[in-house]
């Protein structure tokens, strides 16, 4: 079982903060999903999970 997290290439922070509510727990903390194309919560199941390339990565750190 792999979970939602930003190790995915289809995941990516919200352009809007803290819309989760969440204030500075991580746990919780939405992420947008492009290949749902919604909100969903960071660490929840998730049977849709790719990798991201080394350059993905890193494109993501530079944000």
């Amino acid at each position: 079982m792999e979970f939602c997290d930003l190790t995915c290439r289809h995941a990516s922070w919200p352009r809007e903060e803290a819309m989760d509510g969440s204030g500075s727990c991580m746990t919780f903390k939405a992420l947008y999903c492009s290949r749902k194309a919604m909100h969903v919560y960071k660490n929840m199941p998730c049977a849709e999970k790719e990798k991201r390339t080394p350059k993905q990565d890193m494109q993501v750190r530079a944000t």
